[in-house]
Parts: structure tokens; C-alpha cells; sequence
């Protein structure tokens, strides 16, 4: 069985419906941000997906990114507490429904964009990716914040 990503219509309704029950007020699960902090994380690494902005590449990933991305692309969920880029790290407050529009809209310029939207640059840990494999992070990576808040 393939692993859920963006480019199905089916797992982006279930990632919107899902994403309609994240409240303030959801209780965090594991992790340290809120709700509001959670989305407009997913949105900041969503924006460079789209090539909106482009880290640098990280030691330890290109140390150890290439032998990493075939096992946090696979079928398991991605792990509780994962270590965030200090480049998608949000600390201040945000408003849960501004984020939750901005995922929103995301999602559906990366659905509505296909596989030409991907950047060609590299993740900053796992460098080189393709359309298949962000498409698969990033459900992964949604479906990671929406756990640690129970929905």
C-alpha cells in the first residue's frame, strides 16, 4: 500500500476535515507549540515546497538526510517530538483561523499546481527530493501536527 501525499484528493479532504476540528483550545499531545504555532509551521515549510524560500542545507543532512528520507518517507507516522528547522521554528502568537487559511490555501495551490509546483532545491536535511516524495512529506508532516493535537 502507497503512502498517502498531496497529489490524492481523497487524503487532501481527509487532511481539510481533520484540519476543521484543530480549536485553540485542542490539547497538545507531545511538542511545545500551539495549535495556531503548529499551522503556521506546516505553512512555512509548505512555502518552500512551493519556492518560496530556500534554506541552506544542514551538516548533519548532508551526513545523514539521504540514509534518513527513505525510512521518515515510509508508512509509519512521522515520530512524536522531531527536532524542528530553526528556519520553520514559530514562537510567537498566531491566530489559529488566519493559519488554518493559510494551510488551506496552500494545499490547494500545491494540488492545483501538480508536480511542477515542487521546488527543485534541496530539503535542507534530506536534500534532493521529488514532486512523489514532498507531496508524501508534506501529508506526513500535516498529519504529524493534527496528531499532536488529537485530531
Amino acid at each position: 500500500m502507497a503512502m498517502k501525499n498531496l497529489f490524492e484528493p481523497d487524503a487532501v479532504a481527509e487532511l481539510k476535515g481533520r484540519l476543521s476540528h484543530l480549536t485553540p483550545g485542542s490539547v497538545r499531545q507531545w511538542g511545545k507549540m500551539t495549535p495556531a504555532q503548529a499551522m503556521a509551521h506546516y505553512s512555512a515549510q509548505m512555502e518552500m515546497v512551493l519556492g518560496q524560500s530556500f534554506p541552506p542545507r544542514r551538516l548533519l543532512g548532508r551526513l545523514f538526510g539521504r540514509q534518513t528520507k527513505a525510512g521518515v518517507l515510509g508508512e509509519k507516522p512521522l515520530a512524536r517530538n522531531m527536532p524542528t528547522d530553526k528556519e520553520l521554528l514559530v514562537t510567537d502568537q498566531r491566530d489559529l483561523a488566519r493559519e488554518r487559511e493559510r494551510v488551506q490555501a496552500l494545499l490547494d495551490r500545491f494540488i492545483q499546481g501538480g508536480p511542477a509546483v515542487c521546488t527543485k532545491h534541496p530539503h535542507s536535511f534530506f536534500g534532493s527530493m521529488t514532486p512523489a516524495e514532498w507531496a508524501t512529506l508534506m501529508y506526513k508532516h500535516l498529519d504529524h501536527h493534527l496528531r499532536q493535537f488529537g485530531v
